[in-house]
């Protein structure tokens, strides 16, 4: 079914993002879910949310999981519906208490222990209110559901943290160079944002609260930073590679090209997705990044840049190589509520699970992509900086 602007998703009910609490299902959904909770809530929790708002006081508090089927991992998000992925969003409670980033609090030391540990830790909440029911969407971070301001927090249990996680949490490391140690131990970006956000991490004197959204990105950039360097010491592709994925009506198309590391990522938003709302015709948008780095924060794609580049260099990693790069990202009419970087991430990670198409030529490989793009090739390498290029391979071998 393709859908028109006006019409939700989940209920196929004309009403825009911003009236997405009226919808029926989503209402069915949440409500028995809240009913369970009253002012007081006892079960696990094993992440946080900081807010941004009114910063450096901002909201912070531990993520209530009501129901079991709420722990999955974010990883594991990929290939479930809007219907199930706002379901298990609605039954997690999102809690909030005003702190300064810069406080050195028991609460705020509770809030670390939780996302230090290995597994879910019970907690006993105590609200001002029931939770009400109050769905934000972002382009960053993942739905949030129910919320409530939190009065009293008790650690029901002792938080099981990983010897070597401590031993980074507690040596005197940059945050920086802290978020790559915790990576190398397998760690997730997942739960790495949990840990930077909560504050953990850093030289002793400079550590502080970093609101949710912004972690998100800061370590996708780092540990992006970090693998490029890794990679620039490994021999280039020799064929012109095309992996692929399509997910919530996101469709990616990344081309591999031999070269020195260069990386180029386009968003093509479709009249009636969650950005082009009012558009009548597809936009483009374009950022790119030479082999020296970027100076400048990606500003028109954002966060959903730094995590595609991140999934485009674990690629390249467990391939020990390196290439110019670019990456195609088609966002059609269904993406009409924004779930978070974390769709693009898992997508760009999705296509290296599939073997790639090989080419010998650039003729040949682009002329595969645009057959499988619904706007023209030619907009793109318009716009482009890496396909625009000439190299000597050209020349030698002919289409």
């Amino acid at each position: 079914m393709v859908l028109t602007p006006d019409i939700c998703p989940v209920c196929k009910v004309r009403h825009t993002p911003e009236d997405i609490k009226k919808c029926p299902l989503v209402a069915r959904m949440t409500l028995p879910r809240l009913q369970k909770v009253g002012e007081e809530f006892f079960g696990p929790s094993s992440s946080i949310f900081v807010g941004h708002v009114g910063y450096p006081r901002v909201n912070v508090g531990p993520m209530g999981i009501v129901e079991p089927s709420a722990v999955i991992e974010p990883k594991e998000w990929f290939g479930k519906d809007y219907f199930q992925l706002l379901g298990m969003r609605a039954a997690v409670i999102r809690t909030k208490r005003k702190q300064s980033v810069y406080s050195k609090t028991r609460f705020l030391e509770e809030n670390q222990e939780l996302v230090l540990a290995k597994k879910p830790t019970d907690v006993e909440l105590k609200f001002k209110r029931k939770p009400f029911y109050d769905f934000k969407f972002s382009d960053i971070t993942s739905p949030i559901g129910p919320t409530a301001t939190l009065e009293k927090m008790r650690l029901a249990e002792n938080p099981k943290i990983s010897r070597k996680v401590e031993y980074v949490v507690t040596d005197e490391l940059k945050a920086t160079e802290a978020t790559v140690e915790l990576y190398t131990l397998n760690l997730d970006v997942y739960k790495i944002k949990d840990i930077l956000s909560a504050g953990a991490l850093g030289l002793e004197q400079n550590k502080k609260l970093v609101p949710t959204r912004w972690s998100i990105t800061a370590v996708d950039d780092i540990l992006g930073k970090h693998i490029i360097q890794e990679i620039k010491e490994y021999p280039e592709v020799n064929d012109f590679l095309v992996f692929e994925s399509e997910y919530m009506d996101n469709h990616f198309l990344v081309l591999f090209m031999p070269g020195k590391w260069e990386f180029e990522n386009f968003e093509a938003w479709a009249p009636g997705s969650y950005w082009a709302f009012n558009l009548k015709k597809p936009q483009i948008l374009e950022e790119y990044e030479p082999w020296q780095g970027r100076t400048k924060y990606a500003e028109k794609e954002t966060g959903g840049y730094y995590a595609s580049r991140l999934g485009v260099l674990e690629g390249l990693y467990k391939m020990k190589r390196q290439a110019r790069v670019v990456v195609f990202r088609e966002v059609y009419e269904g993406y009409t509520i924004p779930l978070g970087v974390w769709q693009v991430r898992e997508n760009v990670r999705n296509a290296f699970k599939h073997s790639p198409r090989k080419y010998e030529t650039i003729g040949v490989a682009l002329k595969d992509i645009s057959s499988r793009l619904r706007l023209p090739i030619g907009g793109y390498i318009k716009q482009s900086k890496i396909l625009k290029q000439k190299r000597l391979y050209e020349f030698i071998k002919k289409d």
